[in-house]
Protein backbone atom coordinates (compact mmCIF):
# COMPACT_ATOMS: atom_id res chain seq x y z
CA UNK A 1 0.00 0.00 0.00
CA UNK A 2 2.92 2.31 0.75
CA UNK A 3 4.27 1.87 -2.79
CA UNK A 4 0.89 2.76 -4.25
CA UNK A 5 0.70 5.99 -2.26
CA UNK A 6 4.24 6.93 -3.26
CA UNK A 7 3.42 6.22 -6.89
CA UNK A 8 0.33 8.45 -6.74
CA UNK A 9 2.35 11.25 -5.13
CA UNK A 10 4.97 10.94 -7.87
CA UNK A 11 2.26 11.05 -10.52
CA UNK A 12 0.90 14.25 -9.02
CA UNK A 13 4.37 15.83 -9.03
CA UNK A 14 4.96 14.86 -12.66
CA UNK A 15 1.55 16.13 -13.77
CA UNK A 16 2.38 19.50 -12.21
CA UNK A 17 5.40 19.70 -14.56
CA UNK A 18 3.34 19.17 -17.71
CA UNK A 19 2.86 22.19 -19.97
CA UNK A 20 -0.71 21.78 -21.17
CA UNK A 21 -1.75 23.37 -24.47
CA UNK A 22 -4.08 26.32 -24.42
CA UNK A 23 -7.68 25.84 -25.49
CA UNK A 24 -6.92 27.52 -28.82
CA UNK A 25 -3.89 25.27 -29.46
CA UNK A 26 -5.87 22.15 -28.60
CA UNK A 27 -8.74 23.12 -30.92
CA UNK A 28 -6.30 23.92 -33.75
CA UNK A 29 -4.44 20.63 -33.35
CA UNK A 30 -7.73 18.73 -33.23
CA UNK A 31 -8.87 20.43 -36.43
CA UNK A 32 -5.63 19.52 -38.17
CA UNK A 33 -5.98 15.89 -37.12
CA UNK A 34 -9.59 15.76 -38.34
CA UNK A 35 -8.72 17.33 -41.71
CA UNK A 36 -5.74 15.03 -42.19
CA UNK A 37 -7.87 12.00 -41.30
CA UNK A 38 -10.53 13.04 -43.82
CA UNK A 39 -7.89 13.56 -46.52
CA UNK A 40 -6.38 10.12 -45.90
CA UNK A 41 -9.85 8.53 -45.88
CA UNK A 42 -10.72 10.21 -49.20
CA UNK A 43 -7.40 9.13 -50.74
CA UNK A 44 -7.82 5.53 -49.60
CA UNK A 45 -11.43 5.54 -50.78
CA UNK A 46 -10.37 6.68 -54.24
CA UNK A 47 -7.61 4.07 -54.40
CA UNK A 48 -10.07 1.37 -53.29
CA UNK A 49 -12.64 2.48 -55.86
CA UNK A 50 -10.06 2.56 -58.65
CA UNK A 51 -8.63 -0.85 -57.79
CA UNK A 52 -12.12 -2.35 -57.56
CA UNK A 53 -12.93 -1.01 -61.04
CA UNK A 54 -9.61 -2.30 -62.41
CA UNK A 55 -10.15 -5.76 -60.94
CA UNK A 56 -13.70 -5.73 -62.30
CA UNK A 57 -12.37 -4.99 -65.79
CA UNK A 58 -9.78 -7.76 -65.52
CA UNK A 59 -12.34 -10.31 -64.31
CA UNK A 60 -14.77 -9.38 -67.12
CA UNK A 61 -12.09 -10.03 -69.75
CA UNK A 62 -12.07 -13.76 -69.02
Amino acid sequence: MNKLLQFLKDVRVELAKVVWPSRREAIRATGIVILFSLAVAAFLGLIDFGLAKLIGLIVDLK
